[in-house]
């Protein structure tokens, strides 16, 4: 858990989108390889997103396959998926970008089981390298988590304080750029 939370760090996730905070809940998000339409069949980290990798917009068109642990049926979670970056890493004046809202997902499935919010919308970073961060928070109970008016300077920390989240339970994220756009990030 350390290390992962190092990569959070290292990554700026913790910092521009979040808080420190213990990761207590396993979160796994894979892309499915039949996204891919470029001629590379291989990708740096594997379909499943770890801290850093790289994908291309090809490879992240469907909304991925993100599954929660936990032991209760009866506790609900809520996935927020943003872009810290936009619309440049530069320049990032509509800091965060919300990309995906999914709530009431009950524990030890998947995010078919909750209710979309805010449609996924693809990774389409133009300028620079974009972060995408996924974000998971324990909600209180079901039906407490509601879909916001905007996209645009969405805010996951003011978003968790509106509805009681507290801190994360899990966070992930991987970079993004162009599909003509050449070097990366670092890999922490």
């Amino acid at each position: 858990m350390r290390r992962e939370r190092d990569s959070l760090v290292l990554g700026r996730v913790i910092g521009d989108v979040l808080d420190q905070f213990e990761r207590s809940v396993n979160l796994s998000v894979t892309y499915n390889r039949n996204n891919d339409t470029s001629s590379s069949s291989s990708s740096c980290c594997g379909r499943e997103v770890t801290n850093g990798c790289e994908r291309k917009p090809s490879q992240v068109v469907n909304h991925p396959r993100v599954d929660i642990g936990g032991c209760d049926l009866r506790t609900f979670y809520t996935l927020v998926m943003v872009d810290p970056d936009a619309p440049s890493p530069s320049d990032p004046i509509l800091r965060e970008y919300l990309h995906w809202l999914v709530t009431d997902i009950p524990a030890t499935t998947g995010v078919s089981y909750g209710q979309e919010m805010v449609c996924y919308e693809s990774p389409r970073p133009a300028v620079g390298i974009h972060r995408f961060v996924f974000v998971l928070f324990r909600q209180l109970g079901r039906e407490t988590v509601y879909a916001p008016g905007w996209r645009q300077n969405f805010n996951t920390r003011d978003f968790a304080e509106l509805y009681n989240l507290g801190d994360p339970v899990a966070a992930t994220y991987f970079n993004c750029q162009r599909e003509s756009g050449s070097g990366g990030r670092r890999r922490p």
